[in-house]
C-alpha cells in the first residue's frame, strides 16, 4: 500500500466523517487506526503497536512543548479570570466598545499586532478578547473564525516571524541568488489570500452580516444567547476587585516572555538551544533558528510565576485560590491536546504509507504525459511574462498562499485546532462555519493570481483582488437576503 492511493484513504475518512458525524475524536482515532491497519498490512498485534508507540506516544513526545504551553497558558487564563481580570476589561470593553462591528474589530487588531507566533497569536486573543465578544453576543464560532484568520495569514506575511523564519530557512536552499529572507519580503505582496483574507474580515464585519453555517451560529448567539461555548468551559466565579490590568499586564508579560525566549533559544545571545553561536546579536537570524516547541514553554513558565506571585502580591487572590487554578488550567486545555495528539498521529500514519511520494509520483506522471506540450507552453510563457525572476517571485507567493489556505480548510490543522482552543468552542463547529469563507478568499486569490500572471503588478494585481472580495460579499449579501426573504 505504500506509495498509492491507499495512503491517502486514512486522512480523507478521517475528515469526511468528522464533517458527517460531528465528533473530532472518533473521527480522529478512526483515521490512525485505519492508517495503522494499512501500515501493518492488518496484523492485529502490529496495528496496536503502531498506533500506541508510532502514532500516540511519538505524537505526545513530538508535541511536548506545545503541550506544556497549553497547559501554562490554560493556568494564567485561570488565574486571570479568577482574580477578576477578565470580568474587568469585558466592563472596560462594555464601556468603550460599544458595537459587534467595533468587537469585531477590536480582535481582528490584536491578533494583526501578535505576528510573532501563530499559536501563541490564537490562544492569547482568544483569551483576551473572549469577554468582549461575548459581552456582544458574537458567537464562540466568529471568535474562532476571527482568530484563526489572522493568525496563520499575519505570521505569513510579517518579515519577524516563526513563518518567515521557517520559510526563509527553505528559501535559501532553492538557489535563486538572493537570501530566504529577501525572497520572503519580495513575496508578500504576492500573497494574495493572506492579504484578502484580512480585507475579507474588515469588509464583513463593516457590512454587518454573514452566510452559510457561520449565519446560523450568530443568530442564535444574537437572539437566543447560545454563543457555542465548549462544555465545562466556564470561568469561576470571578473576584469583584479585579482590574484591566490584572489581565493587561499578564498578558504584556507573556508577550514579552515568549519573544525573548524565541530570541534566547534561537541564540540572539550568544548560545542557541543547540550550543551554536552562529547567531549571536542577529535578530533576524535567531528568529530563524529558534523552535517555538522550546521558547513557548520558556516564557509560559516566567509569566506564569510572575502571574501568580503578582495576584498573591495584589491580595486579589489567597495561596489557595490560586493553587485551585492550576488543575483547572490544566482541564481546560485536555480537548485541544487530544485532538492535537490524534491529527498528528494521523499524519504520522500518512508519512509511514508514502503518501508524499505518491502526490509527487501523480504530478510527475502528470507532467510527462504533457511532456510533448512543453515547447510550445515555453514559447507562451516566454511571450507573456516578460521577467522570469517576478514569474519567481509570484509562484513561491502562490505557494504560501496555498498553504496558508490549506491550513484554514483542514480540521486537523494545528493552527485550526489552536483556534478552537483560544476561543473554547467545539472544534467541527470552528471547522464547519470557516469552510465557506475560507473558500470564497481562495476563489477569488486564484482569479487574482491568474491576474497577476498576466500584469505582474503587485499593486495592479491586489486592487483586483479587494475589489473581487468587496464584489463577492455584496452578492453573498443580495443572495442571503433574498434566500431568507423567500423562507418567510
Amino acid at each position: 500500500m505504500y506509495g498509492t492511493i491507499w495512503a491517502l484513504v486514512p486522512p480523507i475518512v478521517a475528515i469526511v466523517l468528522a464533517l458527517l458525524v460531528k465528533e473530532a475524536y472518533v473521527s480522529l482515532f478512526t483515521g490512525v487506526l485505519l492508517g495503522a491497519l494499512f501500515v501493518s498490512n492488518f496484523n492485529l498485534v502490529g496495528t496496536l503497536d503502531t498506533v500506541v508507540n508510532d502514532g500516540l506516544i511519538a505524537a505526545i513526545g513530538d508535541n511536548a512543548g506545545i503541550f506544556l504551553f497549553l497547559v501554562l497558558l490554560g493556568i494564567i487564563v485561570a488565574l486571570v479570570n479568577r482574580a477578576g481580570g477578565s470580568a474587568a476589561f469585558g466592563r472596560w470593553a462594555e464601556k468603550n466598545i460599544k458595537t459587534r462591528v467595533g468587537a469585531m474589530l477590536a480582535t481582528f487588531l490584536l491578533g494583526v499586532l501578535i505576528f510573532i507566533d501563530d499559536y501563541f497569536n490564537c490562544l492569547t486573543v482568544g483569551s483576551v478578547m473572549r469577554p468582549v465578544t461575548d459581552n456582544h453576543r458574537i458567537s464562540r464560532a466568529k471568535l474562532a473564525f476571527l482568530i484563526d484568520a489572522t493568525a496563520a495569514p499575519i505570521c505569513m506575511i510579517a518579515p519577524v516571524s516563526s513563518w518567515a523564519a521557517a520559510v526563509s530557512g527553505v528559501a535559501d536552499d532553492l538557489g535563486t541568488g538572493i537570501s530566504g529572507i529577501q525572497l520572503f519580503v519580495r513575496a508578500i505582496p504576492y500573497n494574495f489570500y493572506s492579504l484578502l483574507t484580512l480585507v475579507f474580515i474588515i469588509a464583513l464585519a463593516l457590512m454587518k452580516f454573514d452566510y452559510g453555517p457561520m449565519r446560523v451560529a450568530e443568530m442564535a448567539a444574537q437572539l437566543e444567547g447560545d454563543l457555542g461555548a465548549q462544555e465545562g468551559g466556564g470561568d469561576a466565579e470571578a473576584n469583584p476587585r479585579g482590574r484591566v490590568i490584572d489581565l493587561v499586564l499578564p498578558v504584556i508579560v507573556l508577550i514579552v516572555t515568549c519573544t525573548v525566549g524565541m530570541l534566547y533559544v534561537g541564540g540572539y545571545f550568544g548560545v542557541d538551544a543547540w550550543g551554536g553561536t552562529d547567531c549571536a546579536g542577529d535578530f533576524i537570524g535567531a528568529f530563524g533558528n529558534t523552535d517555538s516547541y522550546i521558547a513557548l514553554p520558556w516564557g509560559g513558565v516566567i509569566a506564569l510565576v510572575f502571574t501568580f506571585i503578582y495576584f498573591l502580591c495584589r491580595r486579589v487572590l489567597n495561596f489557595k485560590d490560586a493553587a485551585a487554578c492550576i488543575p483547572q488550567g490544566f482541564v481546560a486545555m485536555v480537548p485541544p491536546m487530544i485532538i492535537l495528539t490524534l491529527a498528528v498521529s494521523l499524519k504520522t500514519m500518512t508519512s509511514s504509507l508514502g503518501a508524499a511520494d505518491y502526490v509527487h509520483d501523480l504530478m510527475l506522471g502528470a507532467a510527462q504525459g504533457l511532456y510533448s506540450l512543453l515547447p510550445a507552453v515555453i514559447f507562451v510563457v516566454a511571450v507573456a511574462l516578460a521577467f522570469a525572476s517576478r514569474l519567481l517571485i509570484i509562484g513561491i507567493s502562490a505557494c504560501l498562499a496555498g498553504a496558508v489556505c490549506g491550513d484554514h480548510c483542514s480540521p486537523i490543522s494545528d493552527t485550526t485546532i489552536m483556534a478552537s482552543a483560544g476561543a473554547q468552542t467545539d472544534h467541527l463547529r470552528h471547522v464547519s462555519t470557516q469552510l465557506p469563507y475560507a473558500m470564497t478568499v481562495a476563489a477569488v486569490s486564484f482569479v487574482t493570481y491568474i491576474v497577476a500572471g498576466f500584469v505582474q503588478n503587485a499593486v495592479i494585481s491586489l486592487l483586483v483582488g479587494v475589489a473581487l472580495t468587496v464584489a463577492a460579499l455584496f452578492v453573498l449579501r443580495g443572495r442571503t437576503a433574498k434566500s431568507e426573504a423567500a423562507a418567510s
